[in-house]
């Protein structure tokens, strides 16, 4: 596995942010039985850099927590099936890594939401990166159905690293 951790702004978090993302990323990958090496990007942004690129790529001119761009396409969440059409495109031919997505995350909003949760900044970090990574795999939000099996596996991959709010 390999992440690629880009920060353009200083964090300034309690934590060592790059080794929990690996972490977190690591138990996503693992929870969902992603069968193959992966690779994913993580930039960590502030929230007019975020805004920007909401509004460049989904229109909404508004800053946001995280954007979630996956490489695949998938028919059903975690239906690692459609890989067999998509391997050429899908995989870096120098590592053998499946390209799963990149992560664009708000460290501003990572601050203001974990004070308006009640939680660390440390779980609210955890949590958006979790849910990025859902997204990166297929799952969606978009219905209640999709979003309360979302949120479970949100809970159970949280629950596996012992982070809770």
């Amino acid at each position: 596995m390999t992440v690629s951790v880009f920060a353009e702004v200083t964090p300034g978090f309690s934590f060592h942010y790059r080794r929990l993302a690996e972490r977190v990323i690591g138990a996503a990958l693992e929870a969902e039985r992603f069968p193959y090496e992966a690779e994913v990007s993580l930039t960590l942004t502030d929230n007019p850099s975020i805004q920007e690129i909401n509004r460049e790529m989904r229109g909404i001119d508004a800053p946001t927590d995280v954007l979630s761009f996956p490489m695949l396409h998938w028919a059903a969440p975690a239906d690692y099936s459609a890989m067999d059409g998509q391997w050429e495109e899908s995989v870096n031919p120098d590592t053998g890594e499946v390209l799963l997505g990149d992560i664009v995350l708000s460290v501003d909003r990572v601050r203001a939401q974990a004070g308006e949760y009640g939680h660390s900044e440390k779980r609210e970090y955890a949590f958006l990166i979790t849910h990025s990574m859902l997204h990166l795999m297929g799952y969606d939000h978009m219905e209640p159905e999709e979003a309360a099996v979302m949120e479970e596996r949100q809970r159970v991959i949280l629950d596996g690293l012992d982070i809770s709010r």
